[in-house]
């Protein structure tokens, strides 16, 4: 069996969006989801960056975050997989709940369902390399998760209190 994700709001495996809003703590800040972090490490240690940070809502960080005008990071191509990858266990690790959707998944095959997105989901041909989903990020995560205690370090998922 395939499993198939797109829609934060697809239940049960919306959560394994970028736009699903499970927030955690990493690089000492707080990120709303992990598009805001993933979008604002291609300015790591700029203003921009601290901008799409404090994006109201995902899109509005994936929309600054893909602003033509600001350059990117120099190494942003070579780095872009492991941001992901950082982003998404952070994530997982914030939340039991979503941890436990991602781990009931088994040995399932797990897709993001887009036609616009070729690189991170299946793309319009269906042939998209599906680096958030099938065998990449998310499965990889799974296996890691996997192997870790129930209870392994990263925190509930709350915002922390300043």
């Amino acid at each position: 069996m395939t499993i198939c994700f797109y829609g934060a709001d697809d239940v049960p495996y919306g959560c394994f969006s970028n736009f699903s809003p499970h927030g955690f703590e990493l690089d000492g800040a707080w990120w709303p989801t992990s598009e805001h972090y993933f979008q604002a490490q291609k300015f790591r240690g700029t203003r921009h960056a601290d901008l799409v940070r404090r994006a109201p809502t995902p899109l509005r960080a994936a929309t600054l975050g893909r602003d033509p005008s600001r350059p990117l990071r120099r190494d942003w191509e070579r780095v872009r997989d492991d941001v992901m990858r950082v982003a998404v266990a952070a994530k997982f690790r914030a939340h039991p709940d979503i941890r436990e959707v991602l781990l009931s998944t088994g040995d399932e095959e797990i897709v993001e369902d887009t036609t616009t997105d070729h690189y991170w989901g299946r793309g319009r041909t269906g042939n998209g390399r599906n680096m958030l989903g099938l065998g990449r990020i998310l499965v990889r995560t799974r296996g890691r998760l996997r192997a870790e205690p129930a209870g392994a370090p990263g925190g509930d998922g709350r915002r922390p209190r300043h």
